[in-house]
């Protein structure tokens, strides 16, 4: 039986959600040990993988379950119990065969999150704190986004993809509870490609980022904290 599980977890003291050779020490790594415990040994497919310290409410992977787990409901249980505390199952849904968690995606939805005061020893591996901020420019700048664009100037070389062009259907910054939440959606996102947009939308004007977003000039930024960064939802 293929089930979709969603995932939420803490990615602060993970190398990412991808499953490595050299290191168990991933979101999904650490999830194919437990599932080994529990007999079952199958390859897990992701909507995407996170980087290293990003973090994620509504990751998306699925399985394919030998026939003696058809207990779901158990299931959520037992693995809640035996996954380390900074990963959650939300839920585990049985899908049809066809069913791809990566190349079904239609859509997917991350945020990321800023606090404009001093950092905390509470906050720190969940947002990113600055001095200064000027929501005003936030709002202008992250709207540019919005559209077809070739974002080979926004990604990490390392993206396994063919093409640079993605679709961002949303992008929109606002304020809550003190913090300034920025939410993207598209059909898809390169590698490091949110938190470069996230750099260019705090450090560059207006004029820049359209310039750099229709290739006609590249500009040094630094890609925004990961920290701050969250696989909010993925769309079917």
């Amino acid at each position: 039986m293929r089930v979709a599980v969603t995932l939420a977890y803490n990615g602060t003291h993970f190398f990412g959600s991808q499953i490595q050779k050299e290191t168990k020490n991933t979101i999904f790594g650490q999830f194919e040990y437990t599932l080994l415990k529990l007999g079952i040994n199958c390859k897990i497919i992701a909507s995407g993988r996170t980087d290293k310290g990003v973090h994620a409410t509504g990751q998306v992977c699925h399985i394919d379950l030998p026939e003696f787990w058809s207990d779901l409901a158990k299931l959520k249980r037992v693995l809640n119990e035996m996954l380390p505390h900074t990963i959650r199952v939300k839920s585990i849904k049985a899908v049809s065969d066809e069913f791809h968690a990566r190349y079904s995606a239609k859509k997917r939805v991350y945020r990321y999150i800023i606090k404009k005061e001093e950092s905390n020893p509470f906050d720190n591996d969940f947002v990113t704190f600055l001095k200064y901020v000027d929501f005003a420019q936030i709002e202008k700048n992250i709207k540019l986004f919005i559209g077809e664009h070739d974002f080979k100037q926004f990604f990490k070389t390392g993206s396994d993809t063919k093409s640079t062009s993605r679709i961002i259907y949303k992008a929109f910054a606002y304020k809550h509870k003190g913090y300034i939440i920025l939410n993207f959606e598209a059909n898809g996102f390169l590698r490091s490609q949110i938190r470069l947009m996230v750099g260019a939308i705090l450090n560059l004007s207006e004029e820049e980022i359209k310039e750099q977003l229709e290739c006609k000039k590249s500009y040094k930024v630094k890609p925004a904290p990961s920290n701050g960064l969250y696989l909010a939802k993925i769309k079917y």
